[in-house]
């Protein structure tokens, strides 16, 4: 995390500078005071060095801190290592750590203002992408899409706002979202630890969602910033309302970003949209500003609201009619849809190949024509670009239950469709229990 051992590379464009004294930091002198105490009673760093590196500060900064907490009699030298300072607090300091861990708990990287956040936000806008054919092409590689989808997927991307996937359960409307993200996944951006407005704080920076890049830095890059891939968050039907809020920790007393924060400078995929537990009007009203005017306001304890960017790519993907979850008026902001529906016969034939391929088991053309007519002439349903994935695992678990090699023949995969599938005679009888 230091960056005293940071490669000496030139800083990038973009890149956060290194602040070389406290009024540099861009938050308030008292907060970085009171981070430094907090931290010398958590961690309990033994110098100035492990301190620097624990607050994500540059020495210098660290150094001049240090001197006016000595000076109002809260830390203390209490040795050399070298020609870095041994320091610790002092009975004075103890007690106003304590004080100050009652308030928040938050310990670890500086936090950087929220003026500086939003620059750098706007500085590295999905809209600002080009995107092109060989993009697209490299992405969606692995998946069987006809060249007028890639080419409307292409599009809504360089538009850097927002898409439309719509079309029945199975055909693929996950897998392309997440293909959409992975196409801005190769690109960089610079994530905030955690941010700072009027003594608050957020923090942004999730691993669990935030790809770092091990990439040398800059010297005098500032380490309060992360390296990272474009995010990609996906939620589907746990989203609430309250995710799309700052949350707030009752017992840490600190921030942590909603999701469409942690995912600005990326893509955002609501799956399954219109299944979550907040209702699809609410949620579309909660966006409606955000969505057309790349701004969101959230909202702090106490009801004061934070203007912060809503620079992302929002993947809509739902098996439900667009028109019956969306007014004229929501839609309208959402200025790509496309329609995800059955493959064709050869797209199919594709599909399967692919699979069995991947899962190293032989086929034969003839069978799957034999599969697809029973798909759509004995249970009378559409082709899904899930079936032979779905048909061959179930040949797959069939062999494992038997204890034999598996064989994609005949008898293995109407075995397959049978196990699959409700006849169609069972599913009216069901509709009218």
């Amino acid at each position: 995390m230091s960056h005293l051992f940071a490669v000496e590379v030139e800083l990038q464009p973009h890149q956060p500078r290194e602040p070389e004294s406290v009024a540099e930091v861009g938050v308030r002198k008292a907060l970085l005071e009171d981070l430094a105490l907090k931290t010398l009673y958590v961690a309990a760093p033994p110098s100035l060095v492990e301190l620097a590196s624990t607050m994500c500060l540059s020495y210098r900064v660290v150094d001049e801190l240090f001197r006016r907490l000595r000076a109002e009699q809260l830390v203390e030298v209490t040795g050399m290592n070298g020609n870095a300072p041994q320091v610790a607090l002092t009975s004075h300091g103890r007690s106003r750590a304590l004080e100050l861990l009652s308030i928040n708990h938050y310990v670890g990287p500086t936090p950087v203002s929220l003026d500086s956040y939003i620059q750098q936000v706007q500085q590295q806008s999905v809209r600002d992408l080009e995107i092109h054919p060989s993009d697209i092409s490299r992405a969606f590689a692995h998946l069987v899409l006809d060249e007028t989808t890639l080419k409307k997927l292409g599009t809504a991307l360089n538009s850097g706002s927002s898409i439309f996937l719509y079309g029945p359960s199975g055909t693929g409307k996950t897998a392309i979202a997440t293909a959409l993200a992975e196409v801005l996944w190769k690109d960089q951006v610079w994530i905030p630890f955690a941010v700072q407005t009027d003594g608050q704080i957020i923090t942004v920076y999730d691993p669990h969602i935030h790809t770092k890049i091990d990439h040398p830095i800059a010297e005098n890059s500032d380490p309060r910033w992360v390296l990272c891939r474009r995010p990609s968050v996906l939620v589907g039907g746990e989203l609430t309302i309250e995710m799309l809020e700052l949350q707030m920790n009752p017992i840490t007393k600190f921030y942590t970003a909603p999701v469409q924060m942690k995912a600005n400078n990326g893509v955002l995929i609501i799956d399954d949209f219109g299944r979550q537990r907040v209702r699809p009007e609410e949620l579309l009203n909660r966006w409606i500003v955000p969505l057309d005017r790349r701004i969101d306001f959230l909202t702090m304890a106490g009801g004061r609201k934070v203007e912060i960017p809503f620079e992302l790519f929002v993947v809509f993907a739902t098996n439900l009619n667009p028109s019956a979850l969306a007014e004229a008026a929501f839609l309208r902001r959402i200025q790509t849809k496309v329609k995800v529906g059955a493959p064709s016969r050869q797209q199919f034939h594709e599909i399967f190949r692919r699979v069995c391929n991947e899962l190293a088991i032989c086929r034969d053309a003839a069978i799957v024509d034999e599969l697809i007519d029973s798909i759509q002439n004995k249970h009378r349903e559409r082709l899904r670009a899930c079936h032979p994935r779905d048909m061959v695992n179930q040949v797959l678990w069939a062999a494992r239950y038997e204890g034999r090699e598996p064989r994609l023949d005949r008898d293995s995969l109407l075995a397959a469709v049978d196990a699959y599938f409700v006849p169609d005679a069972e599913q009216q009888e069901i509709g009218s229990d």
